[in-house]
């Protein structure tokens, strides 16, 4: 819970960003403990999604949201694993992508993604930044940048976008996080 955000400003910048109609697909990939679902619901979006391996977590968020969470696909699942039933508009991965430290997982993890998104879609990867922590709650991280995450997604993806961000951890510790937007170019 370290990297908890009551209102993920920069994340909601960006979809805004995109210029999605309010009715397109989106999914927030490992948002369990995530306010993103609830602040879309806020923004009046109707397609949302939320995967995550954990299925309390999905418990917790669901009950947060009460009769909202009808409105919201709740999706108990390894994104390395899972293969969607449809295509959306928008992928949005905070902070997971950089918890699959060995190549076999993080190829699962972009194939997904290939086989997610719909084409010109976009896909926002935030995680920790280069020369930010190297590990998050005991477990080793996988720090990236524009270039290692365009060549693990390939060449069908336009980078069109980095922001950094300096989060305040609920103990007051700061951790650098850097996020990317990208669209699909190409099937």
């Amino acid at each position: 819970m370290s990297w908890f955000q009551e209102r993920p400003e920069l994340s909601l910048k960006l979809i805004a960003r995109t210029g999605l109609a309010r009715d397109a697909a989106i999914i927030d990939v490992g948002g369990g403990a995530s306010s993103l679902a609830a602040c879309l619901l806020d923004e009046n979006y109707s397609d949302v999604a939320v995967l995550d391996i954990a299925a309390s977590a999905l418990a917790n968020a669901r009950d947060a949201l009460g009769e909202r969470s009808a409105r919201v696909s709740w999706i108990t699942a390894d994104v390395t694993t899972w293969r969607p039933a449809g295509r959306y508009a928008l992928w949005h991965d905070r902070a997971v992508l950089h918890f699959l430290t060995n190549a076999s997982d993080q190829a699962a993890y972009a194939n997904t993604l290939h086989a997610a998104l719909a084409l010109e879609g976009w896909a926002i990867i935030g995680g920790f930044a280069p020369g930010g922590p190297t590990q998050c709650s005991g477990l080793d991280i996988v720090q990236h940048d524009a270039e290692s995450l365009a060549t693990l997604f390939g060449p069908h993806f336009k980078l069109l976008e980095t922001h950094g961000e300096v989060h305040l951890t609920p103990g007051g510790r700061e951790q650098r996080f850097r996020y990317h937007l990208f669209q699909r170019t190409a099937a």
